[in-house]
């Protein structure tokens, strides 16, 4: 295997014509230039050098390598230039996903708060929920997946083998329209709005919201369902129904005609940012795990 640092003294004695100039040039000894040049031979196996008392000369073989150091040498060092630009957060790319209530209210402050304090670092956004959003980090689409899960879930989420940053437990609220009964309430339990309509949102909070229903004694009546949050809180201002939001989602969009409630007992669903264990050592990726924290609240 041919080294760098062989390639670099290969070349000082092509360019000085002696090993004592290229000692001086490398700032070594001249016995450590000819170590060097013979491990290099034994390397390629073959002569690179003739010597001829004090003169030497290249051989065809060594005239072919030093033609191709130069390219090498600039290609490692712009490697390394590159990796300390990466480590050093002068430069990276991150790709996040996020499900969408987290994309309108964590990420634009954790994303405004990385770019001020490194410039060189781009972060790429896509949006998904999970947990079609962990499969994309497990398969390598993506570097960090922003997900949630719900708490007392059914089915519990498998994360083991992921790095899991908390970040914030979001409390789900009742949405109702701003004339309806319950509207003036401080808190509803959910088996008060057994007999309404329900506006159900993404896949896997309408069936959070049938698991809670059940268990307060009830199926729910969905007779709308969109994964589009203004569009649920549209519709709830219209009086069409009501709904259960996350409050996270209920920050991001403006409710017209609709109010909040308490929903008692409390549901909960918790915020992480996950990534995998080697990912999670790149700086550009850490530097991104700190901010969404302190976004969060949770640095």
């Amino acid at each position: 295997m041919i080294e760098a640092r062989h390639l670099r003294v290969l070349r000082a004695v092509a360019t000085t014509g002696s090993f004592s100039a290229a000692g001086r040039e490398l700032g070594c000894t001249q016995p450590a230039v000819s170590q060097q040049m013979k491990a290099l031979e034994a390397s390629v196996g073959t002569p690179l050098l003739v010597r001829n008392g004090r003169e030497m000369r290249l051989t065809q073989a060594g005239e072919a390598l030093v033609r191709h150091a130069s390219g090498i040498l600039a290609g490692l060092t712009a490697a390394e230039e590159e990796v300390a630009a990466i480590a050093g957060l002068r430069a990276g790319r991150v790709r996040l996903v996020s499900f969408p209530s987290g994309s309108s209210t964590l990420v634009p402050t954790a994303l405004a708060a990385l770019r001020a304090a490194h410039p060189g670092t781009r972060v790429s956004l896509e949006e998904a929920e999970p947990p079609k959003s962990v499969g994309l980090l497990r398969e390598g689409d993506c570097d960090l997946a922003l997900a949630f899960r719900y708490e007392g879930a059914a089915v519990a989420e498998d994360w083991d083998d992921l790095v899991v940053r908390p970040l914030l437990t979001d409390r789900l609220v009742a949405l109702v329209p701003e004339r309806h009964r319950l509207a003036r309430a401080e808190s509803v339990a959910i088996g008060e709005l057994a007999r309404e309509p329900w506006i159900a949102g993404c896949p896997r909070c309408r069936g959070q919201l049938i698991e809670v229903c059940e268990g307060a004694g009830f199926t729910p009546r969905i007779d709308f369902a969109t994964d589009d949050y203004p569009a649920v809180v549209g519709l709830v201002g219209a009086g069409l129904g009501v709904a259960v939001l996350p409050q996270l989602a209920v920050e991001s969009v403006r409710p017209r005609g609709a109010r909040t409630v308490r929903l008692e007992p409390a549901v909960r669903r918790e915020i992480v940012a996950l990534t995998l264990p080697d990912l999670a050592q790149v700086p550009a990726v850490s530097a991104t795990l700190d901010q969404l924290a302190r976004a969060a609240g949770r640095a």
